[in-house]
């Protein structure tokens, strides 16, 4: 939900703030992706919940692509117009949590599929590696 910190943990992002559009609070993310390919952004919304279950504090995030006429396509940049997250988070009740995400996006452009299979095979992990040892040591509220 920090998106200042998300800039300065994770090297992937080129360009990330939220701002205002008709009453709606929307989110900006352009993300780097490696040569020869095109960086790709999103535009989408987010909503935050906190759940009780039962006596146990469930955190929920969705998210979800939008359109925005004021954010147009950039040149050399390919928009993902379907993107959609679902995330839950509750602690284990000792040092850590427990996390379900469900993730969808359709980068778009043509993408070779040996691109594809690496990335599924070692940026995903690389990518949840990052994302825990951010969780660790982000800085806690006194």
């Amino acid at each position: 939900m920090d998106l200042d910190y998300r800039k300065r943990w994770d090297e992937y992002v080129e360009e990330l703030y939220e701002q205002e559009y008709n009453g709606q609070t929307v989110i900006y993310w352009e993300v780097k992706y490696p040569f020869p390919m095109s960086n790709r952004d999103y535009i989408y919304i987010r909503q935050l919940r906190e759940l009780d279950v039962a006596g146990r504090k469930i955190y929920v995030v969705l998210a979800e692509s939008t359109s925005v006429p004021q954010l147009r396509e950039r040149r050399g940049v390919v928009r993902v117009k379907q993107y959609k997250q679902s995330l839950a988070i509750e602690s284990d009740g000792k040092k850590g949590s427990k996390v379900f995400m469900h993730y969808f996006d359709n980068p778009g452009g043509q993408i070779p599929t040996w691109i594809v299979n690496l990335v599924a095979q070692s940026g995903v992990p690389n990518f949840l590696k990052d994302m825990a040892k951010a969780c660790q040591n982000y800085p806690k509220k006194t």
